[in-house]
């Protein structure tokens, strides 16, 4: 195997390599559990094609509607798994998780985001200990977390993207430790999807997928969304 002259790592293996190119690439981890295989099969609709969109909020026993969408609520975790086993027996595969965060918990630089006992950690580990089979989609963004509701770090009135960015791969990080199948970036930083990964494969979890918002429509349940979410 060709070796780099200034790393001495294998050729395909030299810092640099694009992104769409080993090791960083690894088409396999989507091919490696039957709920990724589906989503990805011959067109067809039927629950195996679906991820449920769930929201979970602290507390015991709680189930907050929301109002500008009706039928749908936040739940607080031991709830949550019932929903979730609720999707088991219904032949859905996955669930996306997204918190709804108690105000006091909330900073400008949304740091929350990074705890392991934050509620989307506490979420996933008690969702894959009462249906381990359950694909997990966790959104990677600040938003839920600041104070002022913007998916970045904000100074003087700017963002700060790569700051920013650093934030995001360590969320991603403690969301996939606490057993998240999928991670999916909804933020809107240049450069996310490439850290994120790098920062999964060195942490070793190279069979972590992403699920990039490679683009984004104009929908009517985006202000139903943040209704949801806080």
């Amino acid at each position: 195997m060709p070796r780099d002259r200034e790393t001495d790592l294998p050729r395909y293996a030299a810092p640099g390599r694009p992104l769409g190119a080993y090791p960083r690439l690894r088409a396999r981890r989507n091919r490696r559990a039957g709920w990724t295989r589906a989503l990805v099969a011959e067109s067809r609709l039927g629950p195996q094609d679906f991820i449920w969109p769930l929201f979970v909020v602290d507390g015991e026993g709680v189930s907050q509607p929301v109002p500008s969408m009706p039928g749908v609520c936040r739940w607080s975790v031991e709830l949550l798994v019932e929903r979730v086993r609720e999707a088991r027996d219904a032949g859905i595969p996955a669930v996306a998780l997204f918190p709804y965060v108690d105000p006091a918990l909330k900073t400008h630089d949304g740091e929350h985001a990074l705890d392991p006992g934050n509620i989307v950690c506490r979420a996933i580990r008690a969702v894959k200990a009462a249906v381990p089979e359950m694909g997990v989609v966790c959104d990677v963004a600040l938003d839920p977390f600041t104070t002022h509701g913007q998916d970045g770090i904000v100074r003087d009135g700017q963002i700060l993207n790569d700051e920013t960015v650093h934030a995001l791969c360590e969320q991603a990080r403690v969301q996939v430790e606490a057993g998240c199948d999928m991670i999916a970036p909804s933020d809107m930083m240049d450069g996310r999807v490439g850290a994120i990964r790098d920062t999964l494969d060195a942490a070793g979890h190279e069979d972590a997928s992403i699920l990039a918002y490679s683009a984004k429509y104009a929908s009517a349940f985006y202000g139903p969304f943040r209704d949801a979410v806080g």
